[in-house]
């Protein structure tokens, strides 16, 4: 089902930090347009945390919309909160996703039982396909393996993971644990090759919002067996893969890439903030030197 690229979209603020409906349908009209296979909006990449339950929903309902069946929409509706999280998803199906991404809870940091109860709990309550998100860089706890084998065997519907723990054997493990149906996809652009070497069957990009068809003709390559052209492919952008993971935390630089290549303004909101002069002109020599502005 999520074989492929599926970008994690931006959400575009205009100059007063509203969301911008107009920039928004023209990202999405992009990725379609460039062969990606889905889109996720109000993820990390979406910012979500910084957006209202109304607006959440509606990022959601807009993405529906405006993709008018031609890929998957993957929504994003995990919390720290099970409560909140079940009704964003249910919330998500109403709107007509056709799955869910369920970032694993933060801050709390619930125990192994805790994540699966937490996951176990929101998948009683969906007929949706579920993607659980594993990111401990930013939540501090991971997925175990032993979790994720429970919760594949007792709720069908929960159906793969996005992995970003940034470590290749951690997808060798779950390859090996996990029956051949569940699927792994790769949660940093920079190691896709790598983790779909080892089983993973995609992306959820984060380039994608400014590269949508060398990422989908990347995992394209990797699926077909066409390994060396999709090495070649990583090994044209593994500069802006790099710049988008060291300049500042994500979604600042892909905005500032956005921004540059004249997508959406480089908005973001409240306590993220806009890269340094220096910075921008540093990712402005990278997008530059690939032909992207």
């Amino acid at each position: 089902m999520f074989e492929g690229a599926h970008t994690a979209l931006v959400t575009p603020f205009n100059e007063k930090g509203m969301i911008d409906p107009d920039a928004f349908r023209a990202i999405i009209d992009r990725q379609f347009d460039a062969g990606i296979k889905g889109v996720v909006p109000v993820g990390t990449t979406g910012e979500s945390s910084t957006l209202s339950t109304e607006e959440h929903q509606l990022v959601i309902e807009m993405t529906v919309k405006q993709t008018r069946k031609r890929g998957l929409v993957i929504a994003g509706t995990g919390s720290n909160s099970t409560r909140e999280a079940i009704d964003l998803t249910q919330a998500a199906e109403k709107a007509g996703a056709d799955a869910a991404l369920l970032v694993t809870p933060y801050y709390n940091k619930p125990s192994q039982e805790g994540l699966y109860q937490h996951y176990k709990a929101i998948a009683l309550s969906t007929d949706l396909p579920l993607m659980l998100y594993s990111i401990p860089g930013r939540c501090h706890i991971q997925i175990d393996v032993d979790t994720c084998v429970r919760l594949a065997s007792d709720c069908p519907n929960i159906r793969a993971i996005k992995e970003a723990g940034g470590v290749t054997e951690r997808v060798r493990q779950l390859r090996a644990a996990l029956p051949e149906t569940f699927e792994i996809l790769s949660g940093d652009d920079a190691l896709t090759v790598d983790f779909m070497k080892e089983g993973a069957v995609g992306v959820v990009s984060v380039a994608g919002n400014l590269i949508p068809k060398a990422m989908a003709d990347l995992t394209k390559a990797m699926l077909e067996g066409r390994t060396g052209e999709a090495e070649a492919i990583h090994a044209t952008y593994a500069p802006l893969f790099n710049a988008f993971l060291k300049l500042d935390t994500n979604p600042v630089p892909i905005k500032a890439a956005l921004g540059l290549a004249g997508v959406c303004l480089p908005k973001l909101r409240l306590p993220m903030v806009e890269m340094s002069n220096e910075k921008v002109a540093e990712l402005r020599s990278i997008l530059s030197a690939l032909g992207l502005i």
